[in-house]
């Protein structure tokens, strides 16, 4: 009796690229930190800001911190992956580091805000977009006023903004939820979707 012999059905994962957004406040940079210690071979963007940094943050770990004409250079030079303005200030992946990852095989997640992850879901909708958001609006509001990092003016218009935010959940493909205290919780629903990812029938391919 002859064995036909088929191709093995396995194929080599292609890397991911993450897209994690959310609500102001919600607990992002926790989230990310979380993914960090899990192990997970995960290689995290570092976003350029205009921002002003904060005393408890590096650098070149939690943000590239660079002045607003050095943004703008980025700009003109094409070396940002989108860029948009939040709150005042400017913020962008840089695209290179993005494809340096990719090219490795490295599955890449990068952090932005919400108008950025729609920027990056018209030129690259093959991204996976994660959207972390809080159980309600009223512990949105309770983490920013423990933050106190902002004016009362400020916190405000984060609330009014978070709710337009939650408008266009229709550009994210999951929702993972960060609750009070189950921090481990919503970073081991962000590695469940990785999984899922992997076992595609059809994998998500970049074009960087």
């Amino acid at each position: 009796m002859s064995h036909e012999i088929h191709p093995p059905l396995s194929t080599p994962a292609k890397p991911l690229l993450i897209v994690l957004s959310g609500l102001s406040g919600v607990g992002k940079d926790a989230v990310l930190t979380g993914l960090r210690r899990s192990g997970y071979p995960l290689e995290f963007i570092v976003t350029v800001t205009t921002r002003p940094r904060r005393p408890n943050e590096k650098d070149g770990v939690h943000y590239h911190f660079v002045s607003g004409a050095e943004f703008q250079e980025m700009i003109d030079g094409n070396q940002l992956l989108e860029w948009a303005s939040v709150y005042g200030n400017w913020y962008g992946p840089p695209r290179a580091a993005v494809r340096r990852a990719l090219q490795s095989g490295k599955d890449v997640v990068i952090k932005v805000d919400v108008q950025g992850a729609a920027t990056i879901k018209k030129i690259l909708p093959q991204a996976v977009f994660i959207f972390l958001a809080t159980p309600s609006m009223e512990e949105l509001a309770q983490r920013l006023e423990q933050r106190r990092t902002e004016k009362p003016s400020d916190l405000e218009l984060r609330l009014k903004t978070a709710a337009e935010e939650m408008e266009k959940l229709t550009v994210f493909d999951y929702i993972v939820f960060n609750r009070p205290g189950e921090l481990d919780r919503a970073v081991a629903d962000i590695e469940a979707i990785i999984t899922a990812e992997k076992c595609r029938v059809t994998p998500r391919e970049i074009l960087l």
